[in-house]
């Protein structure tokens, strides 16, 4: 089976944003791209409701769609586009739609005043139960907004895109995350900016910063251990230029600072099968809610 690009639709302009940029991505992969629209049932009182009758209803489960799938095929000649409607709870029918699919894209809110994102329950279900990637957008991403500035400094979508941002622990480092990473900016024809934050151990921290010596020995060490993990995936994606940055500090710090000139974060989480709990971890959370590029969230064991 074919996957695809999928992307959940509901007619807001962060729904719209994500569909652009799902668009995108299936243009780079060479992929489908799927439209999944969720019509959450409400009780048949309401339903009864002037508006939230059969006419609402069915602008939501027909037109929306139709029409978001008609724009998207006008920007993007040649993109296999379809739609799919659902009824049900949208966090479950969305993650359930992931599990067929190359990776989920969702829309969300940007923070008012300040970059980052505002991530509802729906998105936090999603990525922390979806087993395939899942990618947030923000309202009002433009492809503009991806790639370097022109000459002039004007944005622009004809420019070289700007480097992806891999955030990794080198404690347990994934492959599949490592692997989404590589892949995506190879397909952008960019670089790979490899983000590692580390901490001294509990017993280190004390004296630490008044050993500069200390320091110095464990931030080499971390380097040469951050070197090591990266070796033969440089080796596996000769076309990709590799930044590696080990830095003293929280890692999502300087995940969020480096999201700034970005034109992906990715990160992780690790799969966990109890129903209960967000299960996203504490870092990868802090990007989602602070990046001012789209985040890739990559389940992994």
């Amino acid at each position: 089976m074919i996957r695809t690009v999928a992307v959940g639709l509901d007619g807001s302009p962060e729904s719209r944003a994500a569909a652009e940029w799902a668009a995108r991505e299936a243009q780079l992969l060479g992929l489908p791209l799927k439209l999944v629209q969720v019509w959450e049932p409400v009780p048949a009182p309401m339903a009864q409701a002037p508006l939230l009758g059969a006419e609402t209803q069915a602008h939501w489960t027909e037109r929306i769609p139709r029409e978001t799938a008609d724009g998207i095929r006008l920007r993007h000649p040649g993109l296999d586009v379809s739609t799919e409607q659902f009824s049900g709870q949208p966090a479950d029918v969305l993650a359930s739609a992931a599990k067929d699919a190359e990776l989920l894209v969702l829309g969300s809110r940007g923070l008012s005043g300040i970059g980052g994102f505002m991530l509802g329950s729906v998105g936090l279900a999603v990525v922390a139960h979806a087993e395939r990637p899942v990618v947030l957008v923000r309202a009002g991403e433009q492809a503009a907004d991806e790639h370097e500035m022109d000459p002039v400094g004007i944005p622009s979508a004809a420019t070289p895109f700007r480097p992806v941002v891999l955030g990794l622990d080198i404690e347990s480092p994934d492959e599949e995350l490592i692997a989404f990473a590589f892949a995506a900016a190879a397909r952008r024809g960019t670089s790979l900016r490899v983000v590692h934050g580390w901490n001294p151990p509990p017993y280190y921290a004390y004296g630490l910063s008044v050993d500069l010596e200390l320091h110095g020995e464990l931030a080499r060490r971390e380097t040469a251990a951050l070197s090591e993990v990266l070796a033969p995936w440089r080796t596996k994606f000769p076309t990709v230029e590799v930044t590696e940055e080990s830095s003293y500090g929280t890692p999502a710090s300087h995940l969020v600072d480096a999201s700034r000139e970005a034109s992906l974060v990715v990160v992780g989480r690790r799969i966990r099968r109890s129903p209960f709990g967000t299960h996203i971890g504490t870092v990868t959370h802090a990007v989602l809610h602070h990046s001012t590029a789209p985040v890739a969230v990559v389940p992994h064991n």
